[in-house]
């Protein structure tokens, strides 16, 4: 994958998201990048060059607007990054139905909504199209008791993006889950085991590798194979 492609990248105003943008413009892509607020852009703002845009992932209103704003572009990346802890405690006796129905809608149903809206503005051929999962998705790892909804919705994640894929019926899409590590940020915490520049520069390094490459994949920022 050569300089000077293009990527949007969803949910990019702090963490993984801002981190993946800021690798990828010392890559010289052209990027575009959503946040929440564009009058608050947080760091994103220090980025040269990255046109962004206004989107809340759950307001299908906003997905309408931002696919007619990006009518006509093509994209190498589009990566799918934004994401919710959910409340905690993750007590299912005391937890609220509407937090249940947020957490569910954020993490599960919204991406695959965007993606929906964009696929076809994924370069033919050659374009990636990735979304941030967890290890912590695969429902066999026994890890992770205390976040058990959160767990719960990225395996819901992982299962919506399956039958994303299949319904798309396009065998040239590389269509990745990505688990980016254990990373320092304010959902991985300061006990986290990579800082967010590795983990980045892990998840575009597999991405450069899997473009080209059609199919649906399970994989952390390394390039090794999950177990769905």
């Amino acid at each position: 994958m050569a300089n000077s492609r293009t990527a949007l990248i969803i949910g990019a105003s702090r963490g993984l998201g801002l981190g993946l943008v800021q690798r990828l413009h010392e890559d010289g892509w052209h990027i575009t990048a959503t946040v929440r607020n564009p009058q608050q852009p947080g760091a994103l703002a220090n980025v040269p060059g990255v046109h962004i845009e206004q989107l809340e992932m759950n307001d299908t209103v906003q997905l309408d607007s931002l696919k007619q704003r990006l009518q006509g572009q093509v994209f190498d990346l589009i990566f799918v990054n934004a994401g919710v802890m959910g409340p905690l405690p993750q007590d299912l006796e005391a937890v609220h139905n509407s937090d249940i129905g947020d957490l569910f809608m954020t993490n599960a149903v919204a991406p695959i909504r965007v993606a929906r809206r964009l696929v076809g503005q994924i370069r033919e051929g050659s374009g990636v199209l990735a979304f941030m999962s967890s290890i912590l998705g695969s429902v066999t790892i026994p890890d992770g008791g205390e976040i058990c909804l959160y767990k719960a919705s990225k395996a819901a994640l992982n299962s919506m993006i399956n039958s994303f894929f299949v319904e798309q019926q396009r065998p040239d899409l590389c269509v990745l889950a990505m688990h980016p590590g254990w990373v320092k940020t304010d959902m991985g915490g300061e006990n986290a085991e990579i800082d967010v520049l590795t983990s980045t520069r892990g998840m575009i390094e597999q991405i450069k590798a899997q473009s080209g490459k059609g199919g649906l994949r399970f994989i952390n920022y390394k390039g090794e194979p999950l177990v769905w």
